[in-house]
């Protein structure tokens, strides 16, 4: 059998700037309106035009967030993100503004389909391992696609995440990531946010000694459904901790909810409102900087 081999590559440090509005502003604001997906990144996102990214709401005559009553915590879910010990962050539409998947596929000239299985993938309709597989079918990329991938295109951070992730680390705090993305793409990301690798729990794409591209590891916990549950899970076991925040935007973060598992889910629709998840999360904000005020 032909070598397995990885990439890595040294991050570039990029900074985007925004117009997001602060969850708790918005009840002095009745009209502010998010469409169905929220921030239509993908709409904006032609790196070609528009550098850096400028995100903005639309002001309407009515306001869709009237219908979620989780946008203001209650006392406990306060009380249980500022006294827990570690918090677990989704990675792509999280602590990224992309997707990191459909990203690749458009650099290899499969972005649109692609996308399409994403957004079904995230919005819980179909196993993630089945979307994984049909996803990278698609395109099929080779080593050196993905290693001018990540020269060409460095990660774009969310705003607050840096700031948020400084002031959790400062509470003492231990900081995790964990993505249905690949350790590749998200191994500059962690080095830009001083996250340890042994913090990362990601798909790892494996290629031939050619740089042919092999498939995707299908130990990794995140490489299935359910798997960041499983990860969370197995992360609060090992170190004991007594209160787990899993924070992300999809429905895999959403699963991560579960006896033994993360005690509090925060959904972020900063970059895409998914709906179904947000209605079911213990909170759910629109900008980073919500988090950082409550931790005083």
């Amino acid at each position: 059998m032909e070598g397995l081999v990885s990439y890595g590559i040294n991050p570039v440090r990029v900074i985007a700037t925004t117009k997001q509005v602060s969850r708790f502003l918005c009840d002095s604001q009745p009209n502010l309106k998010m469409g169905v997906l929220g921030f239509q990144i993908g709409m904006l996102n032609n790196k070609k035009k528009f550098s850096p990214l400028i995100m903005s709401a639309a002001v309407g005559n009515s306001s869709q967030l009237g219908h979620f009553e989780n946008t203001l915590p209650s006392k406990e879910i306060l009380e249980l993100w500022k006294n827990g010990d570690a918090v677990c962050f989704d990675v792509d539409s999280t602590v990224c503004l992309d997707e990191g998947i459909d990203e690749l596929a458009e650099f290899c000239g499969a972005g649109k389909a692609v996308a399409e299985w994403t957004a079904r993938a995230m919005g819980g309709s179909v196993p993630f391992e089945e979307a994984l597989a049909a996803r990278l079918s698609l395109f099929n990329p080779s080593l050196s696609q993905l290693q001018n991938f990540l020269q060409q295109r460095p990660p774009r951070l969310s705003p607050g995440i840096e700031e948020l992730i400084q002031k959790l680390k400062a509470n003492h705090k231990h900081v995790y990531l964990i993505s249905g993305g690949f350790r590749q793409m998200i191994n500059p990301v962690a080095s830009i946010l001083g996250i340890p690798q042994e913090n990362i729990f990601a798909n790892q794409l494996l290629f031939g000694s050619s740089g042919q591209f092999l498939g995707f590891d299908e130990n990794e916990h995140t490489s299935r459904s359910g798997g960041k549950a499983t990860a969370v899970q197995q992360i609060k076991k090992d170190h004991g901790y007594k209160a787990l925040t899993m924070i992300g935007d999809g429905a895999t973060d959403f699963e991560a909810r579960r006896p033994g598992g993360a005690d509090l889910f925060i959904c972020y629709a900063g970059v895409q409102l998914r709906e179904a998840v947000a209605a079911k999360a213990d909170w759910l904000v629109f900008n980073f900087q919500d988090l950082i005020n409550s931790l005083g």
